[in-house]
Protein backbone atom coordinates (compact mmCIF):
# COMPACT_ATOMS: atom_id res chain seq x y z
CA UNK A 1 0.00 0.00 0.00
CA UNK A 2 1.17 3.14 -0.87
CA UNK A 3 2.12 5.77 1.73
CA UNK A 4 0.83 9.91 1.01
CA UNK A 5 2.11 12.63 3.35
CA UNK A 6 0.16 15.88 4.06
CA UNK A 7 1.72 18.43 4.94
CA UNK A 8 0.40 21.44 7.08
CA UNK A 9 1.38 24.72 7.94
CA UNK A 10 1.89 27.84 6.29
CA UNK A 11 2.61 28.10 2.50
CA UNK A 12 6.45 28.76 1.98
CA UNK A 13 5.95 30.68 -1.68
CA UNK A 14 4.15 33.45 0.16
CA UNK A 15 3.71 36.44 -1.75
CA UNK A 16 4.09 39.86 0.33
CA UNK A 17 2.63 42.67 -0.66
CA UNK A 18 4.47 46.05 -0.93
CA UNK A 19 2.62 47.41 1.70
CA UNK A 20 3.50 44.60 4.44
CA UNK A 21 6.86 44.68 3.51
CA UNK A 22 6.81 48.02 4.32
CA UNK A 23 4.99 46.99 7.81
CA UNK A 24 7.78 44.13 8.34
CA UNK A 25 10.61 46.29 7.58
CA UNK A 26 9.31 49.23 10.08
CA UNK A 27 8.83 46.52 12.79
CA UNK A 28 12.39 44.99 11.92
CA UNK A 29 14.39 47.97 12.01
CA UNK A 30 12.40 50.02 14.92
CA UNK A 31 14.67 51.11 17.37
CA UNK A 32 15.29 48.49 20.04
CA UNK A 33 13.76 45.96 17.70
CA UNK A 34 15.95 42.96 16.77
CA UNK A 35 15.42 41.46 12.79
CA UNK A 36 15.44 37.70 14.41
CA UNK A 37 12.48 38.73 16.82
CA UNK A 38 10.36 40.64 14.11
CA UNK A 39 11.04 37.60 11.46
CA UNK A 40 9.59 34.82 13.85
CA UNK A 41 6.71 37.41 14.62
CA UNK A 42 5.86 37.16 10.89
CA UNK A 43 7.49 34.16 10.28
CA UNK A 44 9.63 34.70 7.43
CA UNK A 45 13.51 34.14 6.69
CA UNK A 46 15.86 37.49 8.06
CA UNK A 47 17.79 36.93 4.87
CA UNK A 48 14.20 37.99 3.35
CA UNK A 49 13.73 40.73 5.28
CA UNK A 50 17.53 42.26 4.94
CA UNK A 51 16.71 41.45 0.94
CA UNK A 52 13.69 43.37 1.03
CA UNK A 53 15.37 46.16 2.63
CA UNK A 54 18.32 46.06 -0.21
CA UNK A 55 15.70 46.18 -2.61
CA UNK A 56 13.89 49.20 -1.22
CA UNK A 57 17.49 51.16 -0.89
CA UNK A 58 17.90 50.20 -4.53
CA UNK A 59 14.44 52.26 -5.80
CA UNK A 60 15.97 55.25 -3.73
CA UNK A 61 16.98 57.98 -6.26
CA UNK A 62 18.27 60.47 -3.71
CA UNK A 63 15.75 62.56 -4.51
CA UNK A 64 13.11 64.02 -1.97
CA UNK A 65 9.62 64.53 -2.81
CA UNK A 66 9.00 68.84 -2.70
CA UNK A 67 6.00 70.57 -2.37
CA UNK A 68 5.50 73.34 -3.80
CA UNK A 69 2.39 76.10 -1.82
CA UNK A 70 1.07 79.29 -3.07
CA UNK A 71 1.93 82.11 -1.21
CA UNK A 72 -0.53 83.26 1.13
CA UNK A 73 -0.42 86.42 3.56
CA UNK A 74 0.60 84.50 6.90
CA UNK A 75 3.78 83.41 5.03
CA UNK A 76 4.41 86.78 3.72
CA UNK A 77 4.95 88.50 7.31
CA UNK A 78 7.56 85.26 8.11
CA UNK A 79 10.92 86.34 6.89
CA UNK A 80 12.08 85.12 3.94
CA UNK A 81 15.71 82.76 3.85
CA UNK A 82 18.29 84.41 1.53
CA UNK A 83 17.36 83.25 -1.95
CA UNK A 84 20.80 81.52 -2.74
CA UNK A 85 19.46 78.79 -0.12
CA UNK A 86 17.93 75.81 0.01
CA UNK A 87 15.90 75.24 3.21
CA UNK A 88 14.37 72.39 4.60
CA UNK A 89 11.48 71.11 7.25
CA UNK A 90 11.75 68.16 8.41
CA UNK A 91 9.03 67.00 10.63
CA UNK A 92 8.16 70.39 11.82
CA UNK A 93 10.78 69.89 14.23
CA UNK A 94 14.26 70.60 12.20
CA UNK A 95 15.11 73.37 9.57
CA UNK A 96 17.87 73.18 7.29
CA UNK A 97 19.28 75.64 5.64
CA UNK A 98 21.48 74.86 2.66
CA UNK A 99 23.60 77.20 0.57
CA UNK A 100 23.49 76.20 -3.30
CA UNK A 101 27.04 76.10 -3.29
CA UNK A 102 27.23 72.95 -0.87
CA UNK A 103 28.49 70.65 -2.64
CA UNK A 104 25.55 67.69 -3.01
CA UNK A 105 27.64 65.02 -1.16
CA UNK A 106 28.10 67.40 1.76
CA UNK A 107 24.52 68.10 1.26
CA UNK A 108 23.45 64.37 1.56
CA UNK A 109 26.10 63.76 4.79
CA UNK A 110 23.79 66.86 6.44
CA UNK A 111 20.12 65.31 5.28
CA UNK A 112 21.95 61.86 6.85
CA UNK A 113 23.11 63.10 9.67
CA UNK A 114 19.36 64.46 10.82
CA UNK A 115 18.12 60.95 10.46
CA UNK A 116 16.23 61.28 7.21
CA UNK A 117 17.04 58.83 4.82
Amino acid sequence: MSQMTILTGPERRRRWSEEDQCRILAAAFAPGATVVAVARQYDVATSLIYKWRRTVRARETGFAEVVVVPDDPVAASVPAAPPAVIELEIAGKVRLRIPLTTPPTLAAAMVKALGVS
